[in-house]
């Protein structure tokens, strides 16, 4: 065979290849992450001792539910009392409130990477910044002085020696890039306050006053932050009104709105630059931009346990009777409408999105 046959012939052979490998790639699709890749999870408490903790996942439409999924995958119980669970990268963190535990999952699979069981009192909410991890304690929850954060080394799953002292009742806990922002609900009393953390120091840099007992945190799309407070509740015997703060998180300044001295609001959720917030058996919308709270509900007749929106749906979970089984409901916020209602786990509470 000449040359110029030869030079023809190889030409040919890399075009074959070069064309199946470029379509190959084009047909090709992502493997799969796991078999929760793509729905809900919701995590239940369980009945108070009894170490039926556990979370569910349900498909968008509410059609597929599957029940029990850290034991189905683990073979083991999850523990007492799930409180919440955080995200970070591939990776989920369920808090255990009453196992003093963290069990660190892959949020795709479930299957299990780690479990934190140490240095953990009363454990509540998590968050992460700047590598690390951060989580709510209480302590004794009748004890004011020995509240804390415990900071966790991501890169090995366990705790560091550094925890951070902080006021009584700490709850929610939001990151915005090194700062975190944490509710204080006040424990086994009320407290009325948003420890401000430096995440490089791993200090409280400032405290701002809120509302009494605030329940719930949100970023809005400018990097505000939004502090629902419950207010005090008639059984304190010093009742008093919710309020809904806006902090700018440049410089830490505040402005409210005030419920009604008997209003007593929970849930706060931010989606597609609205805010909604559940009061009275009702979810209410209200524009970020706006100066005054609605005055008619979008929903009435609502039973929620915990509720959150995403992509204009509305999602919330009814406890029921605290001791068998909840439910999952979805509405269509474009028109107030129920559009599904699915039976789960035992007291269902925090709902997130995978």
């Amino acid at each position: 065979m000449n040359t110029k046959k030869l030079a023809l012939l190889l030409l040919s052979i890399t075009f074959v290849f070069t064309s199946c490998s470029t379509d190959d790639d084009v047909n090709s699709s992502p493997l799969p992450l796991g078999d929760y890749e793509d729905g809900i999870l919701i995590s239940h408490e369980g009945n108070f001792g009894q170490g039926n903790a556990s979370v569910s996942f349900v498909s968008f439409d509410l059609q597929t539910v599957e029940n029990n999924i850290y034991s189905t995958v683990n073979s083991n119980p999850l523990g007492d009392t799930a409180q919440s669970i955080g995200f970070t990268g591939d990776l989920a963190y369920i808090v255990l409130n009453v196992s003093n535990s963290i069990e660190v999952v892959d949020r795709y699979t479930f299957e299990s990477v780690a479990t934190i069981n140490t240095g953990l009192n009363n454990p509540r909410f998590i968050a992460f910044a700047n590598g690390k991890g951060y989580v709510t304690n209480w302590g004794d929850g009748s004890v004011a002085t020995d509240d804390y954060l415990a900071v966790i080394d991501l890169s090995s799953n366990t705790l560091t020696a550094q925890t951070i002292s902080v006021e009584e009742g700490p709850e929610e806990i939001v990151a915005s890039n090194n700062t975190l922002y944490v509710a204080h609900q006040g424990g086994f009393g009320q407290n009325n306050l948003i420890s401000v953390v430096d995440a490089t120091l791993d200090m409280v840099s400032s405290t701002i006053t809120v509302g009494d007992v605030p329940n719930s945190m949100q970023l809005d799309n400018s990097g505000n932050l939004w502090v629902l407070a419950g207010g005090k509740p008639a059984w304190t015997g010093d009742e008093t009104g919710g309020k809904l703060s806006k902090i700018n998180t440049s410089d830490n300044s505040i402005t409210s709105i005030d419920f009604g001295a008997t209003e007593h609001p929970n849930h706060l959720a931010f989606d597609g630059g609205s805010l909604y917030y559940y009061a009275s058996g009702s979810v209410f919308k209200m524009a970020s931009s706006a100066t005054t709270l609605p005055a008619t509900a979008e929903i009435t007749g609502l039973s929620f346990y915990g509720m959150t929106v995403n992509n204009s749906v509305l999602y919330g979970v009814d406890a029921g009777d605290f001791t068998s089984n909840g439910a999952l409901s979805s509405y269509n916020l474009s028109s107030n409408t129920l559009e599904e209602t699915t039976t789960v786990n035992i007291i269902p509470g925090g709902i997130y999105f995978n």
